[in-house]
């Protein structure tokens, strides 16, 4: 046993939702003198094991906020007070509206059809595979990325693997998705069932989208998240450099704790069918599939842009505006309520 061995714990800023944990943890943990971490959502803390010397705890968080700066992370000695920017919405708001409005358009003429009873459209998976790539979600995807094309990149080799990573995830999506369809079909549910399943799907997004409006800190305890155990093998996979690693890592970010995933992977239980659950998962992934293009190929990042703020708050209230309609449909589905959104 290391007699020499410390742990501190540090307040973190940041952090918005389960795959910041896993993050901030893979990344603190590339230190040679670190033996664990355990970093909390929930409390805003990061807990630090290791042989630290004689550096002070101050000299630590200097130390460690190198490499968590980048991906927006933050350690401090003491309890930072939460900033809300609430100015953010004056421009949000009018945006939010305005894609409503436009939703609304666009479904009464028929060129789109994102919410139909209570069902999630291949269109609406797209869209929120679009939100979810430049959410703090997809945060632990795109440092996923960034990590094993360093590795590949050592050896000079920068395309293959981040195509063979793109190709990787759809296909996979496409097939584990399919797979969870299919596992819903047998199982007959009756109307209640699907209610109630819809239900669950509507709160995991509104969830989502409070989140994303980093405006009540109370909601984040309550998002959903992928065992840790499972979500860090995943993870732990992009640090082999062998040929097919980068189609490893595609498959395992199916696994990795993002809530946007996760909701999706929940409403194709519910299609009972492989091939609408595979196309509900590939077009989910095809949506993300611009943005984590960008960051195979640069350091683009979202939250690291001056405007941060009000985009997320703008995608939270549009999340947030998918999960009621989808709710209040499910509604009418049941007989509960007379159709609204019929136009």
């Amino acid at each position: 046993m290391n007699t020499n061995q410390q742990t501190y714990k540090f307040h973190i800023k940041g952090m918005h939702c389960k795959a910041c944990e896993l993050m901030t943890e893979s990344e603190l943990k590339e230190f040679p003198y670190i033996m664990s971490v355990k970093a909390s959502l929930r409390s805003n803390l990061v807990e630090v094991t290791g042989d630290f010397g004689e550096k002070t705890q101050e000299q630590i968080i200097k130390e460690l906020n190198t490499v968590l700066v980048s991906h927006g992370y933050s350690l401090f000695l003491d309890k930072q007070k939460k900033d809300v920017n609430w100015s953010d919405f004056k421009i949000a708001i009018p945006i939010a509206i305005g894609f409503a409005i436009l939703f609304v358009v666009l479904q009464k003429i028929g060129l789109v059809n994102l919410v139909s009873g209570g069902d999630v459209s291949y269109g609406t998976a797209f869209v929120i595979g679009i939100i979810a790539s430049l959410s703090t979600c997809m945060a632990v995807v795109g440092g996923l990325l960034l990590s094993m094309s360093a590795t590949f990149a050592k050896e000079g080799d920068k395309w293959r693997p981040q195509a063979m990573f793109h190709a990787g995830r759809i296909i996979s999506f496409f097939i584990l998705g399919g797979v969870i369809g299919a596992i819903g079909s047998a199982f007959t549910l009756s109307v209640l069932a699907s209610f109630i399943l819809s239900l669950i799907i509507g709160i995991v997004m509104v969830i989502l989208g409070i989140n994303l409006l980093d405006v009540f800190p109370w909601a984040k305890k309550w998002q959903l998240g992928m065992p840790k155990s499972i979500a860090q093998k995943a993870h732990g996979v992009s640090k082999f450099n062998h040929t097919f690693t980068p189609v490893l890592v595609g498959i395992a970010t199916f696994f990795l704790p993002c809530g946007f995933t996760q909701s999706m992977q929940l409403f194709t239980l519910s299609t009972g069918s492989f091939l609408e659950g595979g196309l509900t998962m590939f077009f989910f992934a095809l949506g993300t599939l611009p943005v984590l293009a960008l960051i195979s190929f640069s350091s683009f990042s979202i939250k690291n842009n001056s405007k941060a703020g009000i985009f997320f708050k703008t995608a939270g209230l549009v999340v947030i505006m998918f999960a009621l309609f989808n709710l209040i449909n499910s509604l009418v589905v049941i007989g509960l309520i007379p159709p609204i959104f019929n136009l």
